[in-house]
């Protein structure tokens, strides 16, 4: 199994993305609005995925809610954005943390109904008022600590779905200027201790997610998701982060290069997984075929994750829990 979770290009499983799959499995597949329609399609594609894909592979899905969420209305239930909850907490910090959880809670069994292992959330990034809304209300707070306790809340909630949470971006994409998906951004502050802190105290998370972004102040040249110095010196040692560690999706604009030499070298650096979303079959082929084995402490990692989300399941009642949520956001 290869170290490399994968997009796929629609909604149907074509017969060169099965051929490819058994030839270089990848350790996952993630889907996008382009590969969901409604839940009876998504049903046969989850089918057909896990048919293909070692028993071992995981699901992943991007939902946070607000505007970043592929299961979307009429067919799945619509979640508020992360600020929602920080607005929430500011009134009164324990109904945030409450509808935090229940959001996660929601998302999670919205996912696990569907088939998928892990959903791409939260965001433990600030917000940070002069900076690009490409976070923006994906937020949770503007206080470090306040973020790191609404994403705690709602990492759990995933968890007690049985999905696993994927913390990001670290070490912190809230002061970027610019949008990662289309260009490279530096964030030249020197002090980012309020950044890192939502990571450090949530590092027993069992999925992180790197940052697309050049911090000077660890290292001058390399964007984190390829710096040897940030993975080890920042996310695995001052954050303490000793789980999952997958790359922000390498087909985004911030990197440049073909995407199976950025696979490879962010693993290197010490990412765990790389994440390619774009679904071109040639790029993907490639990606799996030069990709490395998951193995070795990066594979132990990835098993614990599925272990640690399966033990915190919990018999949830979504109608009871979107209840109560709406009691509590009112």
């Amino acid at each position: 199994m290869k170290a490399a979770i994968v997009g796929i290009a629609g909604p149907v499983l074509l017969e060169a993305e099965v051929a490819l799959f058994r030839a270089a499995p990848p350790a996952g597949v993630i889907l996008f609005s382009r590969n969901i329609q409604d839940p009876a399609q998504l049903a046969a594609l989850v089918a057909s995925l896990r048919a293909v894909l070692p028993e071992t592979a995981v699901l992943m899905v991007d939902q946070e809610g607000g505007r970043v969420a592929r299961l979307r209305p009429p067919h799945w239930r619509g979640h508020p954005p992360a600020a929602m909850h920080g607005q929430c907490y500011d009134r009164h910090p324990a109904a945030g943390l409450r509808a935090a959880w229940l959001t996660g809670a929601l998302i999670g069994l919205d996912c696990a109904a569907a088939g998928f292992d892990v959903a791409a959330a939260p965001v433990l990034d600030l917000s940070v008022p002069d900076a690009h809304d490409v976070i923006g209300d994906r937020a949770l707070a503007q206080d470090p600590e306040v973020v790191a306790r609404l994403g705690r809340a709602m990492a759990a909630g995933l968890m007690a779905a049985g999905v696993q949470p994927v913390g990001k971006h670290a070490p912190g994409h809230g002061r970027a200027r610019v949008d990662s998906h289309k260009a490279l951004p530096r964030v030249e502050a020197n002090h980012l201790d309020a950044d890192l802190l939502p990571f450090v105290l949530n590092a027993d998370l069992p999925w992180l997610m790197t940052a697309h972004i050049v911090y000077p102040a660890f290292d001058p040249t390399l964007p984190a998701t390829l710096s040897p110095t940030v993975i080890g010196t920042v996310i695995r040692e001052r954050i303490g982060f000793k789980g999952t560690l997958v790359t922000d999706d390498l087909a985004m604009h911030a990197l440049s290069g073909r995407p199976a030499d950025l696979a490879c070298q962010a693993l290197a650096a010490g990412c765990d997984i790389a994440l390619y979303c774009r679904g071109d079959l040639p790029a993907t082929a490639s990606l799996l075929a030069e990709c490395p084995a998951l193995e070795g402490p990066a594979a132990a990692r990835f098993a614990r994750a599925r272990t640690e989300a399966a033990w915190r399941r919990m018999p949830l009642d979504a109608s009871v829990l979107a209840a109560e949520r709406d009691r509590v956001l009112a």
